[in-house]
Formats: structure tokens, sequence, C-alpha cells
């Protein structure tokens, strides 16, 4: 009898098509929610394979250089020229003779490496000229003697935005 009353009072006020539209509500955010997680795992996965593929690994050869990072300025704005910090790590000291740097497929273009720290790890600064407003994807690799014979590092890269001068 209770079993009849209620679903007669469900009927007349609604209250059942209320619950049911909050469960259906509450089950769809909870489907969007493990979409957005597996969403977002996968991100992340995808970040630590692809940040692990650009430094190799394994133990330095005699003479080695491998660059190893790059440290970006926060703010780069159009019309200043800009340092960019590379840190590498050496066996020995070896004789960097330049960094090249190319932005988004545009280059290559060769500086002078100054300011050479060695250490573990070392770092050396080169002077970027100005660029135009845009995200770009930087890639950088340093020459270097080794044996008496200029070697090539592998390649590190990082995205860089560039604003205009206005706020």
């Amino acid at each position: 009898m209770d079993q009849v009353i209620h679903k007669f009072t469900d009927e007349v006020d609604g209250s059942g098509d209320e619950e049911k539209k909050e469960r259906d509500i509450i089950g769809r955010r909870f489907v969007i929610m493990k979409s957005l997680i597996a969403v977002l795992m996968g991100v992340v996965i995808m970040l630590l394979v692809f940040s692990c593929a650009t430094v190799p690994t394994e133990p330095l050869t005699s003479g080695e250089l491998r660059l190893l990072s790059m440290q970006v300025p926060s703010r780069i704005t159009v019309g200043f020229p800009y340092d960019l910090i590379i840190i590498f790590r050496a066996d020995g000291k070896p004789e960097i003779s330049k960094a090249c740097c190319s932005w988004s497929g545009g280059g290559p273009y060769c500086f002078k490496a100054r300011n050479l720290k060695y250490g573990s790890p070392g770092n050396f600064i080169i002077e970027l000229p100005p660029a135009d407003p845009g995200t770009y994807t930087m890639e950088c690799y340093a020459e270097y003697l080794r044996d008496g014979e200029t070697q090539r590092t592998n390649v590190i890269s990082s995205q860089i935005d560039v604003f205009s001068g206005a706020r």
C-alpha cells in the first residue's frame, strides 16, 4: 500500500522525474570527469616520453659534450635582444666554438658562446637577436672541438613566446 501511495505521490508532484534528472546529471558529470582524467593522464604520459626523448641518458663518452636544457626568459619582447642560457654536461672541458638555433624551421643561426662555466652541470650564454611576435619552437645545438675535430651536440628544444612591446 505504501508503494502505491509513493508512486501516486511521485506521479502527482513530479518529484520522481526531478530525482531521475538529478541522477542523470550526476551520472553525466561522473562520465565527463572520468574522460577528462583519462585525457590529462594521456597528456602527462606524452610529455614524459617526449621530454626523455630529447636528451640521451647513456653515460658520456670521452670528450663528449651533451646539451641538457635551455633557460628562456619568461618575457621576450619584440625589438630587444635576449640571453639564452644553455645547460650542458661534458667530459673534460671541451672548447665550444658556437651554438646554433632555429625558430620553427627558420635558420639555423649561429652565435658565439660566452660566459662559459664548466661544472656538473655547466652552462653558457648566447645572445639572440630580436624576434617577431608569436610562438615558436626553438631548437639549438652546439659545435665543439673533440680530439682536434669539430663535433655537433644533440639538439634541445623549447617553446618561446615573443610579445609585442605594448601591454
